[in-house]
């Protein structure tokens, strides 16, 4: 699974995230999220326009309770073709209200009732034609609408907090969904790495994971040192590569100066941090240090050793991650509702985490 195709929508307050240190302080809140559908709203934000011609026809639906998978396997049942002509650019989960768009390839251009695909479960929003399938990765984010029930914290003490995210952002951890759902993606990988075979499709998430891994450890420490959003003590560490916003790209290192500070205030710019592979690191001096040093011990050298002989090769990722139009506002039954939108790549738990802990499902 490529990390463009992460919707953040792991369950929240899991082992994996509640481990990761915290950078805004600690928890103001408790609560419950995901008692219904209707709690968990995530919309898919296209990567590209429909080219309006072509023998894909691009649905965008709204569906609830369902995942992307079982949604492709009922498309492709109405399209009356294999579920290899299905295309999606994102995994979305089952327990959310989730809009996102599928391919169907349909060379005749000759498409089946659109009535005959909708019921309370699934609605189609949109149909338009294109030339292409659709890639897995192909999007430009997701946007979020949550809300929170059964709270138990200080209302003056969360918005207080949730300002603070709003104006700095949070640590970009990656979520506990990377990690399988009993959290044992790394074990397994270290075991694939050992010589135990698995599936092709299998052999992408361990590696995924494996990487991840090393990544939160290196960011664990750069938020336990305060300065995972790029300053200490009013500079940036020496020999920090910087990640531009809204893409893959890095630059430096380079002496530290007025137009990268005023580039990071403005978040064009963010430090970034190692996801392993073959290769030297590019950060040097300080920062080099602190990443070998972090990624030391077994475990961590094992990982490291694993990915290297995959052939992946050394990537950088931003530390820092800001939602995009953060709001929040209380609702009369004294829950909380917050929306904001991420970039691919990105999860929502690692929001929510920072304001405390967040248990998943009904009580």
């Amino acid at each position: 699974m490529s990390e463009d195709s992460q919707d953040g929508m792991a369950p929240v307050g899991a082992a994996q995230d509640a481990a990761l240190a915290r950078a805004h302080g600690a928890a103001v809140l408790s609560a419950r999220i995901r008692t219904s559908s209707e709690d968990f709203r995530v919309e898919e934000l296209p990567g590209f326009a429909a080219s309006g011609s072509g023998e894909h026809l691009l649905l965008t639906v709204e569906k609830r309770g369902m995942n992307t998978a079982f949604a492709a396997k009922r498309i492709a049942a109405w399209a009356g073709i294999g579920e290899v002509g299905i295309g999606y650019a994102g995994l979305k989960d089952r327990h959310a209200v989730t809009v996102q768009r599928f391919s169907v390839h349909l060379p005749k251009r000759i498409a089946p009732d659109l009535g005959g695909l909708q019921d309370d479960e699934l609605r189609v929003l949109d149909s338009q034609w294109h030339a292409k399938k659709l890639p897995r990765g192909a999007l430009a984010g997701n946007r979020f609408v949550l809300t929170l029930r059964e709270i138990e914290g200080e209302r003056e003490a969360i918005d207080a907090r949730l300002a603070h995210i709003a104006a700095r952002g949070v640590p970009n951890y990656f979520g506990e969904q990377r990690f399988g759902r009993d959290g044992d993606n790394v074990v397994n990988a270290l075991a694939m790495f050992a010589g135990r075979r698995v599936r092709r499709e299998q052999r992408s998430l361990l590696l995924s994971a494996a990487r991840s891994e090393l990544f939160n450890r290196v960011l664990a420490v750069r938020v336990a040192d305060g300065s995972w959003d790029g300053l200490r003590d009013g500079a940036s560490l020496a020999g920090e590569v910087w990640a531009l916003a809204g893409s893959r790209s890095v630059f430096g290192p380079e002496a530290w100066s007025e137009t990268l500070a005023q580039r990071l205030a403005a978040f064009d710019i963010h430090p970034s941090g190692p996801l392993w592979g073959r290769g030297e690191l590019r950060s040097t001096d300080e920062v080099r240090a602190l990443e070998l040093a972090a990624l030391e011990g077994e475990q961590a050298l094992a990982l490291r050793a694993g990915l290297e002989a995959a052939g992946l090769d050394q990537e950088r990722r931003a530390l820092r991650l800001r939602p995009d139009g953060l709001a929040w506002r209380w609702l009369d039954d004294g829950a909380l509702e917050v929306s904001f939108a991420l970039p691919a790549g990105a999860y929502a738990t690692v929001v929510l985490a920072e304001l405390g802990e967040i248990r998943s499902g009904a009580a």
